[in-house]
């Protein structure tokens, strides 16, 4: 099976359930490759999780170019958030990409709201996907819920594994 597809098997028992502190619901395929969504809530039509990560062993100590690579396919394929996504740092000492909503969302006067994609090298290979918001009146970043439909949940998993390297 696809991990978007045992993600959907482990969240449909969840159904109408709410979290709090998040509960982390983790699958992996037979590569070894491991998806962990931590759920504040499960609804019949989607869900709201603090984080979305990805862990790729092949990945681990990858070059810069390869997690390069990596964020420019997921900028190009993943069009369908409330924000494109666009590269924003190269950090050659962490081997790390920072990518961020690019423009990010600035629906009421001094509030901004952004996804945030962080690759790394590290350890195994990461991906990890989360969403704040800056206030003007409070200064800081704050992380707010990920709320998406299962087929869009779907869809963003199998494009994170469609887009892994071949060859680090």
């Amino acid at each position: 099976m696809s991990l978007s597809l045992d993600l959907a098997a482990a969240l449909t028992p969840l159904i109408g359930q709410n979290f709090l502190p998040a509960q982390t619901v983790t699958v992996a395929d037979g590569s070894g490759v491991g998806l962990s969504v931590d759920l504040l809530s499960v609804e019949a039509l989607g869900v709201s999780c603090e984080e979305l990560r990805l862990e790729v062993p092949a990945l681990n100590a990858a070059s810069l170019d390869a997690l390069k690579k990596w964020g420019d396919a997921l900028c190009k394929r993943i069009t369908y958030l409330l924000e494109n996504l666009g590269p924003l740092e190269y950090d050659a000492s962490a081997n790390e990409v920072l990518i961020r909503s690019t423009p990010p969302d600035v629906g009421s006067p001094g509030t901004t709201k952004y996804y945030e994609v962080l690759l790394s090298s590290q350890g195994a290979g990461r991906f990890s996907l989360r969403r704040f918001r800056n206030d003007a009146a409070n200064p800081g970043r704050v992380p707010v819920p990920l709320q998406v439909t299962h087929e869009l949940l779907a869809k963003l998993i199998n494009d994170l594994t469609t887009t892994i390297p071949a060859k680090p």
